[in-house]
């Protein structure tokens, strides 16, 4: 490659940068909490396939990935959630995918799950995984994880929140909505899911909802977010 071609390749790299930034910010004023989707649409299934594939690919700590996605779409299964989800009303009955994204309850450095992540997932040797491990052990412990079972299920939730705001992403960038719920009861929930036979003996618990489909209508007025100044220190 000569100057002239190295200078034209940078032009268009720059260029080509600068449309995706805006295509970026673009979808996150595009995506809002979709109270009420257009029940008539679908999202076509290659659409929501990159959309879960973006879920898949998002990262966690140390690497544990403690999550699934369920994917809500039997109609007696969402009106049973809906009497207990004062939160997901109208998403539950109009959206064209709902989601329960699950955290893994028994993510510990110890774990039978961690074994099969390392080994099985990693492709880790004994000699590699017993020093991983080890790693592992000390950062969870240094982070409190094991004082309670809920605070190791809870470590576990925070990384389906980075999955689940990709996803949101995701699909704000093909103008497809979506809607983060915590707005359910959680026991009621959780009881409803381990009589589906959903949680595999306590190995799950939910973690959050989510809705995605196409708006009914725009937002009623403009996004609202604090200014950068208000949210951004710098330390030099």
């Amino acid at each position: 490659m000569n100057k002239v071609e190295k200078r034209m390749w940078i032009v268009v790299e720059n260029s080509s940068k600068e449309i995706m930034k805006k295509n970026v910010l673009k979808a996150y004023h595009f995506r809002h909490a979709t109270k009420q989707f257009d029940a008539t649409r679908t999202i076509p299934a290659e659409d929501f396939e990159y959309i879960l594939e973006t879920g898949r690919l998002s990262p966690s700590s140390i690497g544990f990935e403690p999550w699934k996605f369920l994917i809500v779409q039997n109609p007696a299964l969402r009106q049973r959630l809906s009497e207990v989800s004062s939160g997901a009303q109208k998403q539950l009955a109009t959206a064209s995918h709902f989601m329960v994204i699950l955290a893994r309850t028994d993510a510990g450095y110890n774990s039978p799950y961690a074994e099969y992540m390392l080994k099985e997932i990693k492709g880790m040797p004994d000699d590699v995984f017993e020093l991983t491990s080890a790693a592992f052990g000390k950062f969870q412990n240094n982070q409190r994880l094991f004082e309670t079972p809920r605070t190791l299920f809870d470590w576990a939730s925070k990384q389906t929140y980075i999955a689940l705001g990709n996803m949101m992403t995701a699909a704000a960038l093909i103008g497809i909505d979506s809607c983060p719920i915590e707005g359910y009861d959680y026991e009621k929930v959780h009881q409803i899911l381990e009589d589906e036979g959903l949680l595999e003996n306590g190995a799950w618990n939910i973690s959050v909802m989510a809705a995605f489909g196409y708006r009914e209508e725009d937002p009623a007025r403009e996004k609202t977010r604090k200014s950068l100044d208000n949210i951004i220190q710098w330390i030099e």
